[in-house]
This record gives structure tokens, C-alpha cells and sequence, in this order.
């Protein structure tokens, strides 16, 4: 994908991003919880924006980044706990949880990990492919030991207001299998996206 043919797909994509943060903005039963779970894509897609141009990033992570970025609207819109898709898939495998979450903490470790492959490979701060996938694993899930961390500090500034925004649904090991969700998150980068984005990262250079 050339340059101007990037530029275009990248700045449509913003623009649908936005569209769906004021659908979701306006549509969500709960403002403030809306608010905590749509930062991250306000603060990054114009970050991306201004940094296209001098550091443009490979198309496979922009497009993981643009789901990622729809999967954190609908989840704050809802609530993880509440996304309708979520029941449909917990009464299709009778689960005990709505599992929408999950799929956000997958993508948590997902696009992280294979940010931080980009910047490690195209920076030539690392060598070798095990040391590379060994430190963007532990790159992703830092990353979520800190979102972690972040939810614990809203629950003891909330109190009962920051339930959803915690999404436990009365899990007490919600925290580890979120981050077990990151990690098989940063093991697809690894060992199935890894060979295709090495390609798209020769491309790139």
C-alpha cells in the first residue's frame, strides 16, 4: 500500500471511528463509564493522525488498532457486562458471563504486542526472533497489569459506581483470566501474525 493510498485509508477510518464515538457517546446509558472506556482511541487516533506522515505504521496495525478502537466504543456503550452480542455468545456456549470483555482483553494484549514489534524491529533495538517475541509478550501484558492497576484505583475512588467499569460480574479471578486473555492476545502476534507483518514491515522499509 503506497503512501497517499495509506493516508486515505487511515483518515477515513478515523472518520468512521468518529462517527461511532458520538453514536455511542449519545446512545450510552452511562456517561462516565463511557467516558473511561473510549480514552484510549481518543487519545491514540489523533495521536496516529498527526504521526502518519514521519512514522506511518504498518496497514496491518492500523486495521487491528480500528477494531480494537470499535471494540472499546461498544463496550463502553453498553458496558462490557451488557454488549448484546456478548449473551448471544454466552447462550450459544452456556457460559456463566456475558465474555465480551474478554475479547476486548484479547485485543488488549493483541495490538500492544504488535505495536511494540514494530517499533523493537524497525528501531533495531532487538535481534533475534525468540527475544523479540519474548519481550513484546512482556510488553503486552505490562500493559495490562497497568490497565489492571487502573481499574483497581477507579474501584476505590467509585466505590459501587465503578462496577461497570470493573466488569467482573462476580468473577473473583477476573483479573487473571484478563490477563491471560492479553497474553493469548500477544501469542497470536507472535506466532500467527508474525511472518505477515515481517513482510508488511520490509515493504514499510
Amino acid at each position: 500500500m503506497n503512501q497517499p493510498t495509506l493516508s486515505f485509508a487511515l483518515k477515513s477510518g478515523a472518520l468512521l471511528l468518529l462517527a461511532i464515538l458520538i453514536y455511542t457517546g449519545i446512545y450510552t446509558g452511562d456517561r462516565i463509564t463511557w467516558l473511561m472506556e473510549v480514552t484510549p482511541v481518543v487519545i491514540i487516533v489523533p495521536l496516529l493522525l498527526a504521526t502518519q506522515k514521519r512514522y506511518p505504521l504498518t496497514p496491518l496495525l492500523y486495521t487491528l488498532i480500528f477494531f480494537h478502537a470499535i471494540i472499546l466504543m461498544v463496550g463502553g456503550m453498553y458496558t462490557y457486562a451488557k454488549v448484546p452480542v456478548g449473551f448471544e455468545v454466552q447462550e450459544m456456549f452456556n457460559l456463566s458471563r456475558n465474555p465480551y470483555d474478554k475479547l476486548g482483553h484479547f485485543f488488549q494484549g493483541l495490538v500492544p504486542a504488535l505495536a511494540a514489534r514494530e517499533i523493537l524491529i524497525r528501531g533495531g533495538y532487538v535481534k533475534g526472533h525468540k527475544m523479540t517475541g519474548f519481550l513484546v509478550c512482556c510488553v503486552a501484558l505490562a500493559i495490562s497489569a497497568t490497565y489492571e492497576l487502573i481499574e483497581w484505583w477507579a474501584a476505590l475512588a467509585m466505590g459501587q459506581g465503578a462496577d461497570d467499569f470493573l466488569g467482573t460480574q462476580g468473577d473473583p479471578w477476573d483479573t487473571q483470566s484478563d490477563m491471560f486473555c492479553a497474553l493469548l492476545g500477544a501469542l497470536t502476534t507472535v506466532l500467527i501474525l508474525g511472518r505477515y507483518h515481517q513482510r508488511q514491515l520490509a515493504r514499510l522499509r
